[in-house]
């Protein structure tokens, strides 16, 4: 049976103001609903994401700003940084972590910049909407292999695509420089390229 992630419940004492910030983020406004004065749901999508947030009043019993380490993926972690900025969302800087490997609680073993190595999963940053809920960005380009069925390839957005095939382009360059040669068969070796990247597969060289 498949089990999906669907609605993240987010605790906040003024439901205005963290619908106002989580909008002003670009994030889509799929629900304000409020059957009565004691009652109201607002849910609210990350771009690109499959799972919602959901906040508001009489949704759940955590105190408002009690919620952390809740970690939204993308392609480009200072791209991410410089949209987060505009918005005025005030994230922390670029980051990678002491040990490699994910990251520790709080502010412990961070380290300034992205991963040098650029490594999938390695580089963060986090950023809190008003009342102190926590939010992480985990930059993640290649997954790890059986993350993702390798049959299946989907992108979220155009950006995401668009994002895969510059990622592609470079890698193919590459390639080329190897053989010494145009490849003809370029439109092949993108498409091997960008299923192995999502799937976690062996890439082609």
């Amino acid at each position: 049976m498949d089990m999906k992630l669907e609605v993240v419940v987010v605790p906040v004492s003024d439901v205005d103001r963290a619908r106002s910030f989580y909008t002003r983020l670009g994030w889509r406004l799929d629900a304000d609903i409020a059957p009565d004065e004691n009652f109201r749901v607002v849910q609210v999508t990350p771009p690109g994401s499959s799972a919602s947030v959901i906040f508001g009043t009489s949704v759940t019993s955590q105190t408002p700003g009690s919620a952390q380490g809740m970690h939204l993926i993308v392609d480009d972690i200072n791209v991410a940084y410089d949209e987060l900025k505009r918005v005025g969302a005030e994230p922390s800087e670029v980051f990678h972590d002491a040990g490699g490997v994910f990251h520790h609680a709080g502010t412990e073993a961070r380290l300034t910049g992205p991963d040098p190595q650029r490594t999938s999963y390695s580089s963060f940053l986090s950023f809190s909407d008003p009342d102190g809920n926590g939010w992480l960005l985990q930059e993640v380009t290649t997954r790890l292999p059986g993350r993702l069925d390798p049959a299946t390839t989907t992108f979220a957005s155009a950006e995401d695509l668009a994002s895969a095939l510059r990622r592609a382009a470079a890698a193919h360059g590459e390639h080329e420089a190897s053989i010494g040669a145009e490849d003809p068969n370029w439109p092949d070796w993108y498409a091997q390229y960008m299923v192995s990247e999502q799937a976690g597969t062996e890439l082609p060289s």
